[in-house]
């Protein structure tokens, strides 16, 4: 069986973990798909857009600790390695992460390694490294704080405890919950939105974001002001006129709907 499917479609690629039966543990042979999953996802110009779910009724439960605990190699750092996090990273576009069930530790990293998080009404986020007596090397203990403040961050981390999706949602970890039937339509309805933005400015204002977010705000504005020049250079009249009649036509498509 193949621990990873990716299927493509106009504009965007759903990448699928799928290891069901294991609650899609990250095994070596997981982690060897997901990384070509990505790849292939970054090489091809034409997937703007990624969604990452799972299969069955988690999302991950992380590093498959069977597999860690099985003595195969001396050295867990040699396994324990960032380099899913780096392909998540080496992609330009957006991500969107569709929690659909369980998502624990490695699979908790990798959520925040997404764009942006819809969840299932079934999602539970829990962070169990000091449980199993881990360190997170794929971002979780930076993250975390800046995305739902320091106190909540370190109550995930301390208890292990898992929270629901509710309790994501008004934390801010998730942007939206969905029953679990409309999870993957409401992911590809985003995917399509973004795929209707124009691609060179999607990926600079994803970098714009990113960034400058980790920028003193005087220093991030002045930032923004010199990249918004740099491109307003390049746009012509001909140009933003194109632009504007495709999103007229676009938003009579949608009111036809």
């Amino acid at each position: 069986m193949t621990t990873v499917l990716s299927e493509k479609h106009d504009g965007y690629a759903i990448i699928t973990l799928n290891r069901p039966d294991a609650m899609n543990a990250l095994s070596r042979e997981l982690r060897a798909d997901f990384i070509a999953a990505f790849q292939d996802c970054t090489e091809d110009a034409s997937v703007r857009v990624i969604i990452l779910t799972g299969a069955g009724p988690a999302f991950c439960a992380g590093f498959d600790l069977k597999e860690l605990g099985s003595g195969a190699t001396d050295n867990t750092a040699d396994e324990v390695n960032n380099a899913v996090a780096r392909a998540m990273e080496a992609f330009d576009g957006p991500i969107i992460g569709a929690i659909n069930g369980h998502c624990i530790t490695g699979g908790f990293e990798m959520a925040l390694a997404c764009d942006i998080l819809i969840a299932s009404e079934k999602a539970r986020f829990a962070d169990t490294h000091a449980r199993v007596g881990m360190l997170p090397g794929w971002g979780l203990s930076q993250k975390l704080p800046r995305l739902i403040g320091l106190s909540r961050a370190r109550e995930i981390a301390f208890t292990g405890a898992p929270i629901d999706a509710q309790q994501a949602y008004q934390w801010g970890l998730v942007n939206h919950v969905t029953a679990e039937d409309d999870l993957l339509p409401r992911a590809r309805e985003m995917a399509e939105n973004i795929c209707g933005c124009v691609p060179e400015v999607l990926s600079r204002y994803r970098k714009l974001i990113d960034q400058g977010y980790n920028m003193p705000l005087n220093e991030a504005l002045r930032w923004e002001e010199a990249e918004a020049i740099e491109w307003a250079k390049l746009a012509t009249g001909a140009m933003i006129e194109q632009r504007r009649e495709q999103v007229i036509e676009k938003g009579r498509s949608e009111k036809k709907k």
